[in-house]
């Protein structure tokens, strides 16, 4: 049967699942991402159609690390680099040759990381900015659905996919197709989990490396809601030290 509670159950399992084979990969992740911050870099973020909630999830929002920066496909239409036509096409997300246009736009430094995010891990966009990333020697957290992604192949050229190119993988224990509820007699399945599983990997990723800045004798530059008093000093004094560093 689909109603919200069958949902609720499937999504705590998927839930569980990442907590009981994830957590290792997650403090490890943590740890290389904490120290590239605290040697003065910035944690770049990006994931095509849903995926891009993750790097939403992480990016300049309350309780939320400063250093990490999103980032997103209309940057190319609003910078002039594509039409509109262009990248409204359908097929977007599947283009090879895009993540030099992609490096011109934002200011990525050596000391800095990639987490990329992509539930199949075969599309062009994403295996593009990946091989970018490792070209120019900085380290590429990869979160994807290691059941959907090996039931595909590569849409790139190179054949590969996201999980054969990340220096650590974490899976976001998904199913192949995202959805997870069977409708009976029909060949489709509803309601999606990888925005939760998203969810909770990127704000236990914020605990751990929050911890880790923490240990390191520093106070971790972290965001405080606008709606909160005192909010405004505090945020403008952790901003201006980055300052520069996102695109915007």
């Amino acid at each position: 049967m689909v109603n919200a509670k069958t949902f609720l159950e499937a999504a705590k399992e998927r839930v569980n699942q990442i907590e009981v084979t994830q957590m290792g990969v997650i403090q490890e992740a943590a740890k290389l991402l904490a120290e590239r911050i605290n040697n003065g870099g910035v944690v770049h973020i990006y994931g095509s159609g849903h995926s891009a909630c993750f790097a939403m999830e992480l990016s300049c929002r309350a309780g939320g690390l400063v250093p990490m920066h999103r980032i997103v496909n209309q940057d190319l239409v609003l910078k002039g680099a594509y039409t509109h036509e262009e990248f409204t096409d359908g097929k977007f997300e599947r283009r090879e040759g895009v993540a030099d246009t992609f490096w011109g736009l934002y200011n990525i430094q050596k000391e800095d990381a990639f987490i990329i995010v992509s539930n199949s891990g075969r599309n062009g966009l994403i295996l593009d900015m990946t091989l970018k990333a490792k070209e120019m020697g900085l380290p590429v957290i990869a979160v994807t659905s290691m059941e959907h992604t090996q039931a595909v192949e590569s849409r790139h050229s190179c054949g590969k996919r996201l999980f054969e190119l990340g220096d650590l993988v974490i899976d976001n224990c998904g199913p192949t197709g995202d959805a997870l509820l069977e409708v009976e007699d029909l060949p489709m399945k509803v309601c999606s989990i990888s925005s939760i599983t998203g969810a909770y990997i990127a704000q236990a990723l914020t605990a751990e490396i929050y911890q880790r800045l923490a240990d390191y004798g520093q106070i971790p530059p972290v965001l405080i809601s606008y709606n909160v008093a005192g909010a405004d000093e505090h945020n403008k004094k952790i901003l201006e030290a980055y300052e520069g560093r996102w695109n915007s």
